[in-house]
């Protein structure tokens, strides 16, 4: 006979284990920034912490603002993936942003903490920035419609 009776269930439950060895037990995470950054938020002070203690509690900012040296952003982003009825598809899990204000001393005088909730309540500006720079004088936009007839017939 080929295969034993007593070996039967050898047949049975390797498989089987083997199968559960490809189940993980942690959700698959890609993060983005700095983790746990609620965490490290908390330990700061306003008027109580500087520049120097906010690196060492946090590191170095990812963005400054544009106007103010002096305004520094924190940010922090995990995505995972969907359960089966989302397909599989990346779902943000946590979307935090902190900006940090400083004086001219360097004190943290404002402290800003936005989790994902608070960011889907921001509203932004619907004006559309015409960019002056790049328009064509109507002398470029003729020579350039007869060279595209040209080129356009060979």
């Amino acid at each position: 006979m080929f295969f034993n009776i007593k070996h039967l269930k050898n047949y049975f439950i390797y498989p089987f284990f083997f199968i559960l060895l490809g189940c993980q037990l942690q959700e698959p995470s890609k993060s983005h920034g700095i983790l746990f950054l609620e965490n490290r938020a908390n330990k700061l002070e306003v008027l109580n912490n500087n520049k120097n203690d906010v690196i060492k509690v946090v590191g170095r900012p990812h963005a400054t603002s544009v106007s103010n040296e002096d305004q520094w952003i924190y940010i922090e982003r995990v995505i995972t993936r969907g359960a089966y009825h989302k397909l599989g598809r990346n779902i943000l899990k946590t979307n935090n942003v902190l900006v940090l204000t400083f004086n001219k001393y360097g004190i943290l005088t404002k402290k800003d903490f936005l989790n994902k909730e608070d960011i889907q309540k921001l509203s932004f500006s619907k004006e559309i920035t015409e960019n002056n720079l790049t328009k064509k004088s109507f002398v470029q936009s003729f020579l350039s419609s007869i060279r595209a007839k040209m080129y356009g017939n060979r």
